[in-house]
């Protein structure tokens, strides 16, 4: 129904974001909602899918239109729902994904939350040598702590407490978040460098 929606970052939060295009305010699932939180007020455009049920409606946006076909991809694995999808693209590695299906990685594809062996084994058996056109066109860069090198970065403190609570809403136990914490109260990162940071170590 809407292929992308272009307006102004009106709102972060942990789970959505909120655009704003002709005065309305759009509420949008994203798999990292805070690489919105250097954007406020800014012109962005995001890729959505319109998600619809008999029990909800809703909308979830994507940078890229890779994402958003990996995504839609995801939700015909039985399995899978919306936010076991945005969970396993919140690391923004769309080719890990496509490379751990076409390989058989089940040990990888397990790391991500909401995933055991048996949806891992379904995921391999529905996607493999389904994803070919997702790779081509994907560069992977959107998380690339170079691209923020620029961008001021707010109060550590702040924006760890900001990457804590989005990784929670993805799933992640507290006790899971507790075991890579010390690592990253090291380092003085943004929100979607702690973010990302955070779901390498998890990953492993």
């Amino acid at each position: 129904m809407f292929e992308f929606i272009k307006g102004t970052v009106e709102f972060v939060g942990p789970e959505y974001i909120v655009i704003e295009n002709g005065g309305i305010g759009y509420q949008i699932s994203t798999p990292n909602p805070f690489i919105y939180s250097g954007k406020m007020e800014t012109m962005v455009t995001v890729y959505t899918y319109h998600y619809v049920r008999e029990d909800i409606m809703a909308l979830y946006g994507f940078t890229t239109r890779e994402e958003k076909r990996l995504f839609t991809k995801l939700l015909n694995v039985s399995g899978i729902g919306p936010k076991g999808a945005l969970a396993i693209l919140a690391s923004g590695e769309v080719q890990q994904v496509v490379s751990a299906v076409e390989n058989e990685d089940e040990g990888f594809l397990v790391k991500f939350p909401g995933v055991g062996k048996k949806t891992a084994r379904q995921m391999i058996l529905d996607l493999k040598g389904k994803l070919q056109d997702i790779v081509p066109d994907y560069f992977p860069n959107l998380f690339n702590a170079d691209q923020f090198a620029a961008q001021q970065v707010p109060a550590a403190n702040t924006s760890l407490e900001e990457a804590i609570l989005a990784l929670k809403a993805l799933g992640y136990s507290e006790k899971e978040i507790k075991k890579i914490s010390p690592e990253l109260q090291k380092e003085k990162l943004s929100t979607d460098q702690y973010i990302k940071k955070a779901l390498q170590r998890l990953l492993k």
